[in-house]
């Protein structure tokens, strides 16, 4: 079963989730706040996706993504905020968070983001099972498809799903230009409802993973007006 857990401490918003996300064939469990969340989490480390709130009292939405992400590499994180909270977003974003859905949504636009989501999350459980090995290189780098990590020399660089799959399409078309649009569709789907702004705050998060100088970098490299390239 598709497991989620819920992190929103306003009850109806939290109903609502729940509800529709049942509907949809996903097993939930739910939480009123942070605290409860990475008790949640820690208890039974089995879920695939977490939908978290922003805005709760206590610990606040941004440090449990922060602490789920340093558990795992592998659960999907999606966000809630409201429009407003632009900086929240990337906050959100750059802490790991895979995407973001701005409140007021739709049933049918949480759930397709979550689906969205859950597929990145069995794809890279599949290639686990399966004891995949392949290995892409390119220079200094090795992409390690089984792990979902990345070599740099004789440095582990440790990816979240989004960046895997970010870095996997520029080592498969290394030297050439790919548009912000193509990247969101390879990455998060023909079907995505959201901009192309979490293309650009995940390739900042991860220059500054694999950058010797982020500000300067000199592998992920901007085409400006267009996208990015990997250059070795």
């Amino acid at each position: 079963m598709k497991k989620i857990l819920v992190v929103e401490d306003e009850n109806t918003i939290r109903d609502f989730i729940v509800i529709n996300l049942k509907r949809a064939g996903y097993d939930v469990e739910e939480a009123c706040d942070g605290e409860e969340a990475l008790k949640r989490y820690n208890g039974s480390k089995d879920f695939d996706i977490v939908i978290l709130d922003i805005m709760m009292p206590g610990i606040d939405g941004i440090t449990v993504c922060k602490e789920l992400r340093k558990l795992s590499s592998e659960v999907g994180i999606i966000i809630l905020s409201a429009r407003t909270q632009e900086i929240d977003k990337v906050t959100g974003l750059m802490m790991g968070a895979d995407d973001y859905v701005s409140k007021p949504f739709s049933p049918s636009e949480l759930v397709a983001r979550v689906d969205s989501v859950y597929r990145r999350v069995a794809i890279s459980q599949t290639r686990a099972e399966n004891n995949f090995k392949e290995k892409l290189r390119l220079g200094n780098f090795i992409l390690n498809v089984k792990d979902r990590n990345l070599l740099k020399g004789s440095e582990l660089v440790i990816l979240t799903q989004i960046e895997f799959q970010i870095m996997e399409y520029f080592f498969s078309n290394p030297g050439v230009p790919l548009s912000r649009l193509s990247i969101l569709k390879r990455v998060w789907g023909e079907k995505y409802v959201g901009d192309e702004k979490v293309v650009d705050v995940n390739v900042r998060r991860l220059r500054m993973k694999i950058e010797d100088n982020p500000s300067l970098p000199k592998h992920i490299v901007t085409v400006w007006g267009f996208g990015y390239r990997w250059d070795e």
